[in-house]
């Protein structure tokens, strides 16, 4: 493919920058770049802004409400949202579960639900690691016991579910459950959605390494879920799952969140000195950033490639293992490299001054308030969605056959 924008290429991104700077609230941009932690309403905020503009699920299919952009389109699209510091769409609904309903639901699926991902009615979250199945997820325990009574066909879902990133928020859950004890494991996998509201759904907030309520558990005790909600067909599931993984992994390399993070840490580092010179001058750490940017470049071009071959028809297989991979990566060096420049101010950090409302001190300019907080937070990439470790095993079978 050619990797130089065309003419109306550019244009699109002129279009873009005009949006941007047009509709993106400063109140919204300001709270990103700063670091600070978005609330239920920014998101909600930014997801109504785009759903008004056609641009939300901008790879969905046009008959479905998707803008009918090119790969290109949708890669300069998320480029110029992480540079503006743009609040990421929450991924859940929009790029996990809609592509799934659209490839595998049916039509009745199809008419219901993604009309109410698009307009914010349903807020989703994932059901899919628990307890000793996280990177090993086909390994899932939680069950779903088929039934037919009075009031129609159903299952009995019990079990309990890890990690459910935003679950605190959400409405509705997308679960891999295991309706077959007897078969293989990833032959006895079905996905099912179920509302969150049902009786005998419990959530438990997890509190992470920099003090925030990000993920939860979810406990499923004895939850009745219309048979209607199974996705595909049943004991199928794990076709589903690995479908939806593919845009997870892609998604976590975070191409855009780098870039602009990358252009955070060239300012930081021309304004710390050390030794009387800016730290930009330093050999050292002039070599480690340029390091980290020759990487971001190779990899925006690998997810151009990626992004061109879903848009013919296909399914990012071994690549999104790489993307990730090397994503996660290159997140948690510039992470790194931003604290170190910051020195005695990247190391503590005041939780509070990450929320509105904050009026007391921190300590340090005000880009280092969130630095700590962030570089913890982003030890957690190389891991969900499949450890780095595990896409290693999934190249070298899927490549090498190993």
């Amino acid at each position: 493919m050619d990797l130089n924008f065309t003419t109306e290429e550019e244009a699109f991104r002129s279009e873009v920058r005009a949006f941007l700077a047009a509709k993106l609230p400063v109140r919204l941009s300001e709270k990103v770049r700063g670091g600070k932690i978005l609330a239920k309403a920014d998101m909600e905020e930014w997801h109504a802004i785009l759903n008004e503009r056609g641009w939300l699920a901008n790879h969905w299919p046009e008959q479905y409400g998707g803008p009918g952009w090119t790969a290109v389109e949708k890669f300069i699209f998320e480029h110029e949202c992480a540079l503006a510091f743009a609040p990421r769409i929450v991924p859940f609904g929009v790029n996990m579960l809609g592509p799934v309903l659209i490839k595998y639901g049916n039509e009745a699926q199809k008419r219901h639900w993604l009309p109410r991902i698009l307009s914010g009615a349903d807020w989703w979250c994932q059901g899919y690691s628990e307890p000793g199945a996280g990177s090993d997820l086909a390994a899932v325990k939680t069950s779903a016991v088929r039934g037919i009574d009075a009031q129609g066909d159903h299952y009995i879902v019990n079990g309990q579910k890890t990690w459910t990133t935003l679950g605190q928020h959400a409405n509705m859950i997308f679960c891999l459950v295991r309706t077959n004890r007897e078969a293989k494991k990833q032959e006895g996998i079905s996905f099912l959605l179920i509302d969150m509201a049902s009786p005998g759904v419990e959530v438990r907030p997890i509190i992470t390494l920099d003090g925030e309520h990000e993920v939860n558990e979810v406990f499923f005790s004895d939850v009745r879920v219309p048979a209607e909600n199974l996705v595909g067909e049943e004991n199928k599931g794990w076709t589903c799952a690995k479908y939806l993984l593919t845009y997870e992994r892609t998604n976590i390399a975070g191409v855009g969140f780098s870039v602009a993070a990358l252009e955070q840490l060239k300012g930081i580092a021309a304004t710390q000195t050390k030794n009387g010179r800016p730290l930009a001058e330093d050999p050292a750490f002039a070599a480690r950033m340029a390091r980290v940017e020759i990487d971001l470049e190779n990899m925006k071009t690998t997810n151009l490639r990626v992004i061109a071959a879903v848009a013919g028809g296909g399914v990012p297989g071994a690549e999104s293992s790489m993307l990730k991979i090397r994503g996660t990566e290159i997140r948690q060096e510039i992470s790194s490299l931003a604290r170190r420049a910051m020195g005695v101010h990247g190391r503590p950090f005041v939780e509070e001054a990450l929320h509105d409302g904050f009026d007391g001190e921190t300590f340090g300019p005000a880009y280092a308030s969130a630095a700590a907080a962030r570089y913890f937070n982003n030890r957690k990439l190389s891991i969900f969605g499949g450890s780095n470790e595990i896409q290693k095993n999934i190249i070298s079978k899927m490549i090498l056959g190993l």
